[in-house]
C-alpha cells in the first residue's frame, strides 16, 4: 500500500510539474505571416543563446536577422580604402550564419532600387553600389549586418513549438536599438509579460 502511495504521488508531482513549465509560445497565438521578433528563450544555448531577431515571412519561408551580435569591428575595418567608411559610428553586427561574406544594410527608409520593404519603416540593401552611396550620404541611418538566418518551409513554426523563441511584433525601432548588449534581458521581459497578460 505505501509503495502504491508513492507511486501515486510521483506521479502526480510529475504531472504538476510538467504542467508548471509552459513553453514561450505555448500560450501565444503566432501568426507567421507577419514580421516577427524573435527572443531567444533562457534555456537556448549555442550560436542563437541570447539573442534577438528578426524575422520576415517570404512566401513560405523567412528570413532575418540578429540584432544584438556586434562583431566588434567597424566599417573601415572591413573597407579600408573607402574613406566614407569611416564615418560610420556602430559597429557591423553578425546577422547571421548564411552568406556570411555578404553585407546588408538595414535603414528606415527607402533608398530606392534594388531594396526590399521588411516592415512599413524598414528597408533592406545588399547591394554595394548602394551601400556605398548610403555610407557616402547618409553613413549613421542604417544598420549594417553580414550575414542572415533563414529558415525553410515549416522550420519556424518548429522552433516556436519547441519553446526555443518568445514572439513579439516587430518594429523598426527594436532594429536600431540604442543599447544592443542590453536587448535580450529587456525584450525577453517584455515578452514573458506579453506571454503572461501583463
Amino acid at each position: 500500500m505505501e509503495k502504491l502511495r508513492r507511486a501515486i504521488l510521483t506521479i502526480l508531482c510529475g504531472l504538476v510539474l510538467s504542467l508548471a513549465y509552459v513553453s514561450p509560445a505555448a500560450a501565444q497565438t503566432i501568426d507567421l505571416g507577419k514580421p516577427l521578433l524573435l527572443v531567444a528563450a533562457p534555456g537556448l544555448s549555442g550560436f542563437y543563446g541570447r539573442t534577438v531577431l528578426i524575422a520576415v515571412p517570404v512566401k513560405d519561408e523567412h528570413f532575418g536577422f540578429i540584432l544584438n551580435r556586434s562583431m566588434g569591428m567597424k566599417m573601415t575595418q572591413l573597407f579600408p580604402d573607402h574613406l566614407p567608411s569611416a564615418k560610420v559610428v556602430d559597429p557591423i553586427y553578425l546577422g547571421g550564419p548564411q552568406l556570411p561574406e555578404a553585407l546588408f544594410a538595414l535603414l528606415r527608409h527607402d533608398p530606392g532600387k534594388p531594396s526590399l520593404r521588411l516592415l512599413t519603416d524598414l528597408f533592406v540593401i545588399s547591394t554595394r553600389g548602394l551601400i556605398d552611396k548610403v555610407i557616402e550620404e547618409t553613413p549613421n541611418e542604417a544598420r549594417y549586418f553580414t550575414g542572415f538566418v533563414g529558415w525553410r518551409r515549416g522550420e519556424l513554426a518548429s522552433e516556436l513549438k519547441s519553446g526555443y523563441w518568445y514572439a513579439l511584433d516587430a518594429d523598426a525601432d527594436a532594429v536600431f536599438h540604442g543599447a544592443p548588449d542590453a536587448m535580450w534581458e529587456e525584450f525577453l521581459q517584455k515578452a514573458q509579460m506579453s506571454r503572461d497578460g501583463i
